[in-house]
């Protein structure tokens, strides 16, 4: 079975933010208003975190994209009551939106900060709800929701396979954050695929991974800065 995981060089990212906006769109994330957004509650399944480096004035700031980092490990899967939330057969850990009962234990054991609560029914400013991606649940009011690698896509790309009667390849799945990437600064793929530009990047002498010494064995790699 494949490990899905993901590179994001950060030499190449501009923040532009294109990976959010398709992240939004793709998988239905709710909007939020600005008294929500006040309290810290904004709903963003990937999000560009700030690393300010320096004091004043001579601050550095980068930013860093970051999805859920499907961990190997993952702390969440562990403390759920109710198996909500589970790692799939390809790598990913999933979430059962019908299943999760909202007690937030998967919040508290992410040491990411991926996971989000639905503090409130759902809603999109017009006419932007007709536009919902049909191929993705609307979650409700009180279930924990996060970043699934746009498990949707995997599904119709696996669906799509079988129809042709061949294996899947490399470039038969994609999610959305990778794919509207101007820079190209996001790579994605099978990581126990040694022909895989995700595998070779995984290993490259940039490359780390966020709080690695947690033991969670995140998926998602990051590429340092060019002299950093």
């Amino acid at each position: 079975m494949p490990r899905y995981g993901m590179v994001i060089d950060l030499d190449r990212c501009t923040a532009c933010q294109a990976c959010v906006v398709a992240c939004k769109v793709e998988n239905n994330v709710p909007f939020t208003d600005p008294e929500a957004a006040a309290k810290g509650r904004t709903m963003l399944w990937i999000e560009l975190l700030a690393d300010i480096e320096g004091s004043f004035p001579s601050l550095r700031a980068s930013l860093k994209p970051r999805p859920c980092l499907m961990c190997d490990d993952p702390p969440c899967t562990k403390v759920c009551p109710v198996n909500a939330t589970y790692q799939n057969p390809d790598g990913i850990v999933a979430q059962i939106y019908p299943r999760c009962i909202g007690c937030r234990y998967c919040t508290n054991a992410c040491p990411y900060g991926v996971k989000l609560f639905n503090w409130r029914k759902p809603a999109w400013p017009k006419p932007m709800a007709e536009g919902l991606d049909p191929d993705v649940s609307v979650r409700p009011k009180g279930v924990v929701e996060k970043c699934t690698f746009c498990h949707q896509r995997l599904q119709a790309a696996q669906e799509r396979a079988a129809w042709e009667r061949r294996p899947m390849r490399e470039e038969d799945y994609q999610p959305a954050c990778a794919e509207v990437c101007p820079p190209n600064a996001i790579s994605f793929g099978d990581l126990d695929d040694k022909k895989s530009e995700v595998h070779r990047l995984s290993r490259h002498d940039r490359a780390f991974r966020l709080l690695a010494e947690l033991g969670t064995q995140p998926k998602v790699y990051f590429l340092r800065e060019v002299g950093k």
